[in-house]
């Protein structure tokens, strides 16, 4: 996700607020059935998968984000993060999924709090995070890339050519590409932030910016359309002077170590097989999104 509202970006036209828009009629729904989440394990490692088991159901935090986990425009539940959740729980033993759609940044708070059992959101693993929740293994890395003008005139591959450049730069609310891009040297108050890429789309069309940064996956997608821009080819930012790879991953409440271990072991298989690959595919995701990395790893250690 990632970043607050990098798992926050919209395909083919959908924009967040009308998405949520369509989530808040199943927001009644998650409210009412919370006494009916399985309350929080303390020891051992926990027991919150016997005991989804035993109610045959898991429910997943979900902020109505496109392609990561959101309600359809037929009221369904779907997203990669959902779908894979749907084939790995039922793998262990958990027939159903039901989502509680929240906002991104109470996605957290929501799951230690026990609105829902684990947090199928795609969201970022990272040092912050891990501090508060455990995660799974990544199921997709993430590079960036950024919306260009067609031909892609000034040049522009990277954070470091845009600031060389001086060119006009816009990204999404709360974004890492935010970061990645002071850190290379751009002035962030001279930073044009957007609601989302479609808003990033339509500045770099109309010639109010030079480049719009998100990531690969979604900066391909909203570019299919358009006549006016193209997506760069995606790039590895850079963090504290080396090379960065985002992944996302499910999140669980830290006692919920077992649970945790449990879908890890299912992911794995999923990895090997390929079958991973076919679940997150009709998202938008390629082969260059499938990742090796660890929560270890992205966790700093």
């Amino acid at each position: 996700m990632a970043p607050p509202l990098e798992h926050g970006e919209h395909i083919s036209g959908t924009t967040r607020r009308s998405l949520l828009a369509g989530v808040a009629a199943l927001g009644a729904l998650g409210a009412a059935g919370c006494s009916r989440v399985a309350t929080a394990s303390t020891k051992g490692g926990g027991e919150l998968l016997d005991r989804l088991r035993a109610a045959g159901v898991v429910r997943l935090g979900i902020a109505g984000e496109i392609p990561f986990g959101y309600i359809d425009k037929n009221g369904d539940l779907t997203g990669e993060a959902p779908e894979l959740a749907r084939v790995i729980f039922k793998r262990l033993g958990v027939d159903k999924v039901q989502p509680v759609p929240t906002e991104f940044g109470s996605l957290i708070p929501g799951l230690n709090s026990q609105q829902f059992d684990v947090v199928a959101a795609g969201m970022y693993v990272t040092p912050e995070r891990c501090e508060q929740v455990i995660f799974a293994d990544p199921d997709y890395q993430m590079l960036d890339s950024f919306i260009v003008r067609k031909g892609n005139p000034k040049g522009l591959h990277n954070y470091k050519d845009v600031v060389a450049k001086k060119a006009k730069f816009a990204t999404g609310t709360g974004y890492a590409e935010i970061g990645y891009a002071v850190e290379a040297g751009y002035k962030e108050s001279d930073i044009l932030i957007v609601p989302d890429q479609v808003a990033g789309l339509n500045a770099v069309e109309a010639g109010r910016v030079d480049v719009f940064a998100g990531t690969a996956l979604t900066t391909r997608e909203v570019v299919k359309k358009s006549a006016k821009a193209e997506a760069t080819k995606a790039f590895t930012p850079t963090v504290g002077g080396k090379p960065h790879v985002d992944g996302g991953a499910f999140a669980f409440r830290r006692t919920e170590t077992n649970l945790r271990d449990a879908f890890n072991a299912e992911l794995r298989k999923l990895k090997k097989s390929g079958e991973l690959f076919r679940v997150l595919k009709p998202f938008g995701f390629t082969q260059a999104e499938m990742t090796d990395l660890t929560a270890k790893e992205l966790c700093g250690g």
